[in-house]
């Protein structure tokens, strides 16, 4: 690793300091992975291509994008390629996302990039894998999480299956799987000075988060179909609740305790059937939804604050900053006018930060050719940063 001290480029600390990443730029979680080596504080230098691609928002409110630098590289120009492998030399990891085979005809695949530095970390990331008969075929989050029976434990037992926006695949199977290959790649680099490919796919990442889900089926635990479970919305004491103004409660008592303290809250001690009767589930659900709909999501809010109940609002996207426990911690932070997430998560010696708001194609190709020592990079260089579509 070209670990040399203990800030990054920009004068700020992070456990990823001095730690360089090239990541040629994708969408979704290749991007994300990016962004979380970026905020552990790693150099991360994005490399777009001429004319943008990507998300179709404008780039400044791409936050997947904030605390790296880029450069822009015509990958399928003459020196394209050469000037890519250039930041290979100096880097200690590299992400791609493109189809098996891409990147290889490209002129940047594993064995380009080993022949050049042999202690890369070379970061795959793909819906299907390397290989596999599906690996050349196209998807999205949706497609990868359905085959794996993660999709399907999602929703309700007369409903399609419910889709969890693409936080289930691209990120926490794909995004989280690729950074933990990545960092314990880079371990081994370290000690050992060989680095090495991680072939990180959204379908093993997806299935290998239902580990314990599939421990419970084989003992007997689980039900194979949805809303028939205890953590899947089966439970009554563990599912969500309309209240009279149309909002939601979130309720978690699994516990006997938790549960109590629940339904004392609730005030049905007295009434509800008792919660170990499943033949009776759908008649303490009814008690439950009814009582929910006698007030407000505040006003239960209220009564169930200070308790052990395990109770909580649903909040919005853009009433979540303002949660007086998210609000303490700071869990959100403004930067540039944007509010988002801080990063996550946190070190006592170490502490990360947002530093710079996404980077804008081809706004740095000066400061990484002169930081990198890669002055090749400035050849041809686009007199202004490149906007999504131009």
């Amino acid at each position: 690793m070209t670990v040399a001290g203990t800030e990054t480029h920009d004068g700020h600390g992070g456990p990823l300091a001095g730690v360089r990443v090239v990541e040629l730029a994708g969408i979704g979680p290749g991007p994300f992975a990016a962004m979380l080596l970026a905020d552990l504080g790693a150099d991360v230098v994005r490399v777009d291509r001429p004319g943008g691609g990507g998300l179709t928002i404008d780039p400044e409110y791409d936050i997947t994008n904030r605390n790296k630098r880029s450069v822009i590289v015509d990958l399928k120009a003459e020196g394209g390629a050469e000037r890519v492998l250039g930041l290979v030399d100096r880097a200690d990891v590299l992400i791609e996302g493109y189809r098996p085979g891409i990147a290889e005809r490209l002129g940047v695949g594993p064995a380009d990039c080993h022949a050049r530095n042999p202690k890369l970390v070379y970061g795959r990331m793909t819906g299907w894998g390397q290989e596999g008969p599906l690996a050349q075929r196209a998807g999205h989050d949706i497609a990868y999480i359905a085959p794996t029976g993660t999709l399907g434990m999602f929703g309700g037992p007369d409903e399609p299956p419910a889709i969890p926006v693409n936080l289930v695949g691209d990120f926490a199977g794909g995004s989280l799987y690729l950074v933990v290959g990545i960092l314990a790649a880079l371990h081994h680099a370290r000690v050992t000075g060989t680095g090495q490919v991680v072939d990180a796919a959204i379908v093993d990442g997806t299935a290998h988060l239902a580990s314990m889900i599939h421990g419970m089926l084989a003992a007997g635990a689980w039900q194979d179909r949805r809303g028939a479970n205890l953590l899947d919305g089966g439970a009554p004491f563990y599912s969500t609740y309309e209240t009279s103004d149309g909002q939601y409660m979130a309720v978690g008592a699994l516990e006997q305790r938790f549960y109590g303290e629940f339904i004392d809250l609730l005030g049905l001690a007295d009434t509800a059937p008792a919660r170990g009767d499943l033949s009776r589930w759908g008649e303490l659900r009814d008690a439950v939804a009814a009582r929910f709909k006698e007030r407000t999501r505040d006003e239960w809010t209220a009564v169930f604050e200070g308790s052990d109940a395990c109770v909580a609002p649903v909040l919005s996207l853009r009433e979540a900053p303002h949660h007086p426990h998210l609000a303490a911690r700071g869990t959100f932070v403004d930067h540039g006018g944007i509010t988002q997430p801080a990063p996550a998560p946190r070190f006592t010696r170490t502490p990360t930060a947002v530093r710079s708001g996404p980077a804008r194609p081809g706004a740095d190709t000066a400061s990484v050719a002169r930081d990198w020592d890669v002055p090749a990079l400035t050849d041809d260089e686009p007199t202004e940063p490149q906007k999504k579509g131009s």
